[in-house]
């Protein structure tokens, strides 16, 4: 690996071990083997490493979870239970997102990189759920990787602040089938 690759592996590392907030540039130097002047050379910001470092290490995380539905061999109950059951193994990369959500307003590339991230995810989700689900037609695909999606990412809110509330797998059907039920009688 190059020093450009080595910072953003050591900056992976720096988000599982220190969080986002927490990190400086002389962690990120040290977790990777590089010196402080290549993380301006190749990222030109401690956080702009940070960012890319933390979008790479959560797709690589949603590009697993994504498998998994799309394999079919696990009912979707399953497939978030799974998901739901690795959030601990994950606490401090998941900190770091909810973290970095927060800078967003603050930061235009930032942003920017995060838009490019989720519409990347809605792609990948579309295309696992029409694998799984080819009966779908484009528009309820789109809707159910973003609704997915949105799901995902308020569960992780909910399981931070409080994880004895998260609900089970089945417990989320089940609450799905209700509200889909719900708006179908409106």
């Amino acid at each position: 690996m190059g020093n450009r690759e080595d910072l953003l592996e050591g900056a992976k590392r720096c988000l599982y071990e220190r969080g986002y907030a927490r990190t400086t540039a002389r962690d990120i130097v040290a977790a990777s083997g590089a010196n402080l002047a290549s993380i301006g050379y190749h990222y030109g910001s401690k956080e702009a490493l940070l960012d890319a470092a933390l979008i790479e290490a959560i797709a690589e995380l949603s590009e697993r979870w994504l498998q998994w539905s799309a394999d079919g061999r696990a009912e979707p109950a399953e497939v978030w239970d799974r998901i739901l059951g690795e959030f601990d193994a994950h606490r401090p990369l998941l900190v770091a997102h909810v973290e970095a959500w927060a800078q967003v307003e603050r930061s235009p590339e930032l942003k920017e990189r995060f838009a490019k991230f989720y519409a990347d995810q809605l792609a990948r989700g579309v295309e696992s759920s029409r694998t799984r689900r080819p009966d779908l037609d484009a528009g309820t695909a789109r809707a159910l990787s973003a609704v997915s999606g949105a799901l995902a990412d308020g569960l992780i809110v909910q399981w931070l602040i409080n994880p004895d509330q998260l609900p089970s797998g089945r417990e989320i059907a089940a609450g799905l089938r209700a509200l889909a039920d719900a708006i179908d009688e409106k």
